[in-house]
C-alpha cells in the first residue's frame, strides 16, 4: 500500500510541470493576437481598429454638447452687444437732436435782440429791463380783452413785445406765453404781431405744450403770411407733428419748405430733415 502511494505522489510530481505549461497562451508573434479563442479585433473595436463603442463614448459626446452650448451662449453675447449699440446710437443721436434745438433757440433769442429798425427783430433797442418788462406783461395780460384790439400805438407795442420778449431771455416759458398771448388779443394787428405768434410757438415747445406750438407756430403762415419768420415757423410746425407721431405731415411741410423758401436757413434744415427720413 505504501509502494502504491509513493508511485501516485511521483506521478503527479512529474505531470504538474505540464499542467502548468498548458494554462499559458501560446502567442504567435506575428498575428498580434493569442489564440486562447478571443476574437480579432477586440470587442469596441472597428475593422480598421478604430474605437466604436464602450463605457468611454459619454465622455465626447458630453464634452461637445457643453462646447454647443458655449457657442450658443456666444452668439446670443454678440446679437445683445449689437442691439445694445444699436440703442446707444439712438439715444446719442436725439441728444444731439436735443442739443441742436437748444442751440438752435439760443441763437434765434440771439439774434432776435439784437438793435435793428425792422419790426422783424424781436427789440430794436431800448428795451426795459426784465423786471420791468415782467410787470408791463402781467398788465397787458391782466388787461387786453379776450377778443378785441386796441388801435396801433407802436411805442406801447413795443413795450409789451419788448417785455414779453424779456421773459424768454429770463427762461421764464410760463409767463412768456401768457404774455405773448396777451400781446396778440391786443395788438393782432401790429407790426409785431408776427413775431409774437412765432415766439409763443417757441416757448410753448421749450413748455414742452405740443399742441399749444403746433398750433401758434401754424398761425405764423396762416395769418402772417408774408412774414419773414414763416419759414421758420413751418420748419419748427414739422418737428412739432414728428414729435407728435404724425409722420405722415411731416414730409409734406418739410418740402413745402424745401421749394418755396430756397436758400434759407430753415430750407437748409429741411432739406437735411428730408435725407434722413
Amino acid at each position: 500500500m505504501r509502494t502504491c502511494r509513493r508511485a501516485l505522489t511521483v506521478l503527479a510530481l512529474s505531470l504538474a510541470p505540464l499542467a502548468v505549461w498548458a494554462a499559458v497562451p501560446v502567442e504567435d508573434s506575428n498575428s498580434g493576437y493569442n489564440n486562447s479563442g478571443s476574437s480579432y479585433p477586440p470587442a469596441g473595436y472597428g475593422t480598421n481598429g478604430a474605437y466604436a463603442g464602450g463605457a468611454a463614448t459619454s465622455a465626447p459626446s458630453a464634452q461637445g454638447e457643453l462646447f454647443n452650448q458655449l457657442q450658443r451662449m456666444q452668439d446670443q453675447i454678440a446679437q445683445q452687444q449689437g442691439a445694445i449699440e444699436v440703442l446707444q446710437n439712438q439715444v446719442n443721436q436725439l441728444k444731439q437732436e436735443g442739443l441742436e434745438r437748444y442751440q438752435d433757440l439760443d441763437r434765434r433769442i440771439g439774434a432776435g435782440v439784437q438793435p435793428a429798425a425792422t419790426p422783424d427783430n424781436s427789440s430794436a433797442g431800448g428795451a426795459p429791463s426784465a423786471a420791468a418788462g415782467g410787470a408791463a406783461a402781467g398788465a397787458a395780460a391782466s388787461q387786453a380783452p379776450a377778443a378785441s384790439s386796441e388801435p396801433g400805438d407802436p411805442a406801447k407795442e413795443k413795450l409789451y413785445y419788448d417785455a414779453a420778449f424779456d421773459l424768454i431771455k429770463a427762461k421764464d416759458f410760463d409767463k412768456a406765453s401768457q404774455a405773448f398771448t396777451a400781446f396778440l388779443r391786443k395788438y393782432p394787428n401790429s407790426q409785431y404781431a408776427g413775431n409774437a405768434q412765432y415766439w409763443l410757438g417757441e416757448v410753448n415747445l421749450a413748455k414742452g405744450d405740443l399742441q399749444g406750438a403746433g398750433q401758434a407756430f401754424a398761425k405764423v403762415s396762416q395769418l402772417y403770411p408774408k412774414h419773414a419768420k414763416v419759414p421758420d415757423s413751418l420748419y419748427k410746425l414739422a418737428d412739432v407733428e414728428r414729435r407728435l407721431g404724425h409722420t405722415d405731415k411731416v414730409k409734406g411741410i418739410l418740402q413745402q419748405v424745401v421749394a418755396q423758401y430756397p436758400g434759407t436757413s430753415a430750407a437748409q434744415l429741411a432739406q437735411r430733415d428730408l435725407q434722413r427720413l
